[in-house]
C-alpha cells in the first residue's frame, strides 16, 4: 500500500510538472502568432499579448506582397526533401562500411570522417572550390552538395548499426545476400529510429539554410526561404529607420516588430508538423545511437 501511494505521488508529480512545463512551451507560441496578428501600433504602445490587438494582416502582407516567398518556399521544400533523402541513403552507406567488422581499414576511413569535425579548409579555400571547380554558383545543388554527409550523424548511425547483432548479416551472407542487398532489406528496415533522428537532423539543416544563398545565388528564384526572409527584415528595419529618422511616426508605422513574429511563423510553421511523425522513434534513436559499440 506504501508503495502504491509513493507511485501515485510520483505519478501526479510528473504530470504536474509536464503539464506545466508544457504550458511554459505552448505559450511563447501563442504569444508570437497573437503578436503577428496585431497592429504595429498597439504592440509599441501595449507591448506583446496572448490575444491578438488592433487587428491586423498588414505583417502578412509585407511578407506575401508578391510571388517570390512562394518561389522561396518551392525552393526550400525541394532542398529539405531530395537533400534529406540523398544525405540518408549516404550517410546509411557509409555507417554501414564502418560498422562492418570485416572491414580491414575501417578504423582509417572513420579518422578521415572525424578530421572533419575538428578541420576544414575555411571559407575562402570552400568558395572557391564550390564556385570555380564545382560550378555551382547559381545552383540549387549548391544547398545539397556541399552537406551531403554530416559526421556526427554519420556517427551516430554507424554506433546504431552496431547495436544490431551480425548473425543477420551472416546469415543472409550465407544464403548468398551481398552487402547492398544486406543494408537495404535488412539493416535499414532495423534501423528506423535512428533514420527517424537522423533525418529530422538533415531536414532541420536543409530547411533553415541561408548562407549558401549569400554566397553563391544570385538568381532570386534560388533564393531559400530563411534567406529571403532575411531580406525582408532588413528591408523593415530600414523602413523603420527611415521613419524614425523622419519623424513619420505618427502617419505610418514601420511593422518591425509585428513582421518579426510573422517571421517565425512563417518559418517555422511548416517544419514543425514534421515532429509528430517522427517523435515516436526520435528518443529511442537518440538514446540507442548514442550508445558506443
Amino acid at each position: 500500500m506504501k508503495n502504491s501511494l509513493e507511485n501515485k505521488a510520483i505519478d501526479l508529480f510528473s504530470y504536474v510538472f509536464m503539464a506545466i512545463f508544457s504550458i511554459f512551451c505552448i505559450v511563447p507560441f501563442i504569444l508570437i502568432i497573437s503578436s503577428s496578428l496585431s497592429g504595429e501600433k498597439a504592440v509599441q504602445l501595449t507591448g506583446f499579448s496572448l490575444i491578438p490587438k488592433d487587428f491586423s494582416l498588414f505583417a502578412y502582407e509585407v511578407i506575401f506582397q508578391d510571388n517570390t516567398i512562394f518561389t522561396a518556399y518551392r525552393t526550400t521544400i525541394i532542398i529539405t526533401v531530395a537533400g534529406t533523402f540523398l544525405c540518408l541513403i549516404l550517410t546509411s552507406a557509409m555507417a554501414y562500411a564502418l560498422s562492418v567488422k570485416t572491414f580491414t581499414h575501417r578504423n582509417k576511413f572513420a579518422f578521415f570522417v572525424f578530421f572533419t569535425m575538428l578541420f576544414n579548409g575555411g571559407l575562402i579555400p570552400s568558395y572557391l572550390l564550390i564556385s570555380k571547380y564545382l560550378g555551382l554558383s547559381d545552383n540549387i545543388l549548391v544547398y545539397i552538395v556541399p552537406a551531403l554527409i554530416n559526421p556526427f550523424n554519420m556517427f551516430l548511425l554507424r554506433n546504431f548499426f552496431n547495436q544490431i547483432p551480425d548473425s543477420l548479416a551472416e546469415s543472409a551472407k550465407i544464403d548468398g545476400a551481398n552487402d547492398i542487398y544486406i543494408l537495404f532489406k535488412i539493416i535499414l528496415p532495423l534501423a528506423k529510429p535512428a533514420l527517424a533522428t537522423i533525418g529530422l537532423f538533415y531536414g532541420l539543416g536543409f530547411w533553415n539554410k541561408w548562407f549558401e544563398a549569400t554566397l553563391y545565388i544570385n538568381d532570386k528564384d534560388l533564393y531559400s526561404l530563411q534567406y529571403l526572409i532575411m531580406k525582408v527584415l532588413r528591408e523593415v528595419d530600414f523602413m523603420y529607420q527611415m521613419d524614425y529618422m523622419q519623424g513619420a511616426v505618427i502617419n505610418y508605422v514601420a511593422p518591425k516588430n509585428t513582421v518579426k513574429m510573422a517571421t517565425a511563423v512563417v518559418t517555422t510553421g511548416p517544419i514543425i508538423f514534421v515532429y509528430p511523425f517522427v517523435q515516436k522513434y526520435f528518443v529511442k534513436g537518440l538514446v540507442v545511437g548514442a550508445v558506443k559499440g
